[in-house]
């Protein structure tokens, strides 16, 4: 199964994904990573993957507008032929014309329990929010803002102590574990979308399962 990855910053996400997919045990290959931003960290994750790092540009030059966004998304994913987007840190919001070409075939993370906290600065949000719980979400992409139908979902304690990077910091440590089981999932077919609700047909396992190798060791 083929997967292009997004990305606007660090990358850590992405680099989960190159990790499982270097162990074996992703089920799927990463043909190419796409970033808005020059100096994107996440670019240089790829190239020392040997993966493709494109950069981004509106189409026409210039243009900040979103079409002209969507015209070069859809112009390089196309190039690459996904069967799967995957967006990493990803931070423009993606028009109706990309997400209807690849309808429930781009996943996205977000920082807490959807459908709490959608948007930007979740983390913060949950803290001024005083919640107990809050966590990790990956979801298919639809036209809103976090709102398309969810996939797996981590949940993390909110401890007295925590500020917005202490916190910031074990929901990461979730998302570099449901997001590439979530992946693998899809790449086995066993994702079912009806309506807003998807299906996991069979048993969900706590993180992806071990090489073949260490199995057998």
């Amino acid at each position: 199964m083929r997967v292009v990855v997004m990305v606007s910053g660090e990358g850590s996400n992405l680099q989960a994904l190159l990790d499982a997919e270097a162990a074996g045990v992703l089920g799927a290959r990463i043909v190419a990573v796409l970033s808005d931003r020059p100096g994107a960290r996440a670019l240089e994750r790829a190239r020392t993957a040997g993966k493709p790092a494109v950069l981004l540009e509106p189409d026409p030059p210039g243009d900040t507008g979103r079409a002209a966004w969507d015209r070069a998304t859809l112009r390089e994913l196309d190039r690459w032929r996904p069967d799967l987007v995957v967006l990493a840190g990803y931070m423009r919001i993606l028009g109706p014309s990309v997400v209807a070409a690849y309808r429930h075939r781009i996943m996205n993370v977000h920082p807490s329990l959807l459908p709490a906290f959608p948007g930007r600065h979740a983390v913060r949000q949950a803290l001024a929010h005083g919640v107990k719980v809050t966590g990790c979400t990956v979801h298919f992409v639809d036209e809103g803002v976090d709102t398309g139908p969810i996939i797996l979902q981590a949940a993390v304690e909110v401890r007295e102590e925590d500020d917005e990077a202490s916190l910031t910091r074990r929901i990461q440590q979730e998302e570099h574990r449901i997001y590439p089981l979530a992946v693998w999932l899809f790449a086995n077919g066993r994702l079912e979308v009806e309506g807003r609700r998807v299906r996991v047909r069979g048993p969900v396992p706590e993180r992806l399962p071990a090489p073949v190798d260490e199995i057998v060791g």
